[in-house]
């Protein structure tokens, strides 16, 4: 730790009359001074105030040299960016080079020197871009930059994106995921396995990865080369559940394609991620309500939601479709109607990640340009008296809880894939402090040993324990905060109770390579692709 803190500090420069007023800032913070007071009690001698940034340098400082002690709730006041990690979790963004995509969707844009539908200004991408696509450097400088915030770096989910992952080929599948892992570890590894290995006890530890790829890629094949490389969460462009308008916009794929995806991809314990598009070429407003509504009661349910609303591109066909006047893109005013209007629909069991992309307004050449969509949303809903019930919504984030206060409750659901339990832990003002994802597969479509998955052979399968707040060091605690006050292994307790009471043999769980160790720690062995407990 000392050494990444030390590597972190040589990259930046500050002259030491910041540093020394930076000090005077930390020292009133710590003394419990508001943050902007201390701040313009202490201008810089040159004008201006010191950055936040150079204030959490002072801390790590400090802090490293043996001077103070850690102090999570000193580092809470100087952290710049809090929500970045107060889902439990830091994620970091990567993307995968520029290389062919099977799709031929007309509403993507085209960018040679990009993977497809990604646009180089994007914020994400463009960290991508100034680093080569290297998977080493993008990590590398994320963690870094997480760090001089004051984030911790302790848990990670890696999220890869760029396309269609699954049409990569597969010896630079593994190395670009052995590099990501080398950036964790802090080390060159010669192997995927090697690096595996060793993020199991480093301070970096992958808790959560994240690919992308396209419904019709999803086979048992598919699913175990994803579990050997560690893939715990799978994105799937739906995009629409009518085939006509899949049809119409050249997307590639079914609807019954989605539906075989999502079954597959429960039943082998993957959390699902889908994309939904609204403003497709032939829906319209009153048709996307309806088309929204089906991943509801269609049997997709997805865990977790980026609704993309269509946004036109120059560089598109779709474009080309425009100027003939056969497209209509939404109104903001439009837009924010029909999101208001779905969002109280969506169930207690998956989370809205996204109602937009991040792509600048420049780009966009009719319609919605706005990319706050989100606060204006969910303003509309609340003039409207109602509530949104995604977890996003419901998270306690940096709120305190008393353990004596949490309730536990069984939302149960049937998808196609089997019967679902969410386990929600919630404090008496409805605030989700951790959640668990439990799936009891038919045993008559089950991915057992003759699918090439014997670990899930008669078993239920834990797909997602999480729980919320600041995101804290492995071991750490904070008083009133929801991690490591014992919550997950509470809901797996639950999950075992629950599984034994359906006849099941055994509880398996689809475990990130940097948790193997947590729930071993819980009683869980270790088998081929996932970890598992007889019942």
């Amino acid at each position: 730790m000392v050494k990444d803190i030390q590597r972190w500090m040589d990259s930046r420069q500050y002259s030491p009359e910041m540093l020394a007023t930076a000090r005077l800032v930390l020292e009133d913070v710590q003394r419990g001074a508001v943050w902007q007071k201390a701040v313009r009690h202490h201008p810089l001698p040159q004008g201006g105030y010191v950055p936040k940034h150079a204030v959490v340098e002072v801390y790590r400082q400090l802090v490293s040299l043996g001077e103070w002690d850690e102090d999570t709730a000193l580092l809470a006041n100087i952290r710049m960016k809090p929500m970045r990690s107060l889902s439990g979790v830091t994620t970091v963004t990567v993307l995968t080079k520029p290389f062919t995509c099977p799709g031929k969707c007309i509403f993507c844009p085209v960018d040679l020197q990009m993977p497809k539908s990604y646009l180089p200004d994007e914020p994400g991408a463009s960290r991508a871009v100034q680093n080569e696509f290297d998977p080493y450097r993008q990590v590398k400088s994320r963690l870094d930059s997480y760090l001089a915030v004051g984030h911790p770096i302790d848990k990670i989910e890696l999220l890869i994106l760029g396309g269609t992952w699954s049409v990569y080929p597969a010896d630079y599948q593994e190395w670009f995921i052995q590099r990501c892992f080398d950036a964790m570890n802090g080390f060159d590894s010669h192997s995927l396995q090697e690096a595996q290995s060793a993020n199991e006890t480093t301070h970096s530890r992958n808790v959560g990865l994240v690919i992308e790829t396209r419904p019709e890629y999803i086979t048992p094949t598919e699913l175990r080369r994803l579990r050997q490389l560690g893939v715990t969460k799978v994105q799937l462009g739906a995009q629409s559940l009518d085939d006509h308008v899949l049809e119409l916009n050249q997307r590639g794929h079914t609807i019954a394609d989605t539906l075989l995806a999502t079954s597959l991809l429960r039943r082998a314990g993957f959390k699902i991620v889908l994309h939904w598009m609204p403003n497709l070429l032939g829906s319209t407003l009153e048709m996307d309500h309806v088309d929204f509504a089906r991943l509801w009661s269609g049997g997709y349910a997805p865990d977790e939601l980026k609704i993309y609303p269509v946004q036109l591109l120059q560089n598109s066909e779709l474009f080309n479709v425009w100027k003939r006047g056969d497209f209509h893109p939404y109104s903001t005013t439009e837009l924010v109607g029909l999101l208001a209007d779905i969002k109280p629909t969506i169930p207690p069991y998956c989370r809205v990640n996204r109602v937009i992309r991040d792509i600048p307004s420049t780009h966009v050449m009719a319609g919605n340009k706005r990319t706050s969509l989100r606060q204006d949303i969910l303003a509309e809903v609340q003039r409207r008296g109602q509530i949104c019930g995604c977890i996003r919504c419901h998270e306690v984030s940096d709120r305190k809880v008393s353990l004596k206060e949490l309730k536990l409750e069984d939302f149960v659901y049937t998808p196609e894939g089997g019967m679902e339990h969410f386990l929600s832990f919630r404090t008496p003002e409805d605030r989700i402090a951790g959640y668990l994802r439990l799936v009891l597969p038919n045993q008559k479509q089950s991915l057992g040993t003759n699918k090439g998955f014997p670990d899930l052979e008669k078993s239920a399968i834990i797909r997602e324990v999480h729980v919320f707040g600041q995101s804290l060091a492995v071991g750490g605690e904070q008083p009133g905060a929801a991690q490591h006050i014992g919550l997950g292994t509470r809901l797996m307790d639950r999950a075992l109770q629950i599984s034994r009471e359906n006849g099941y043999s055994r509880l398996s769980v689809i475990s990130a390579i940097g948790t193997r160790l947590y729930y071993e720690n819980r009683g869980f062995q270790r088998g081929e692709l996932y970890m598992f407990k007889n019942i």
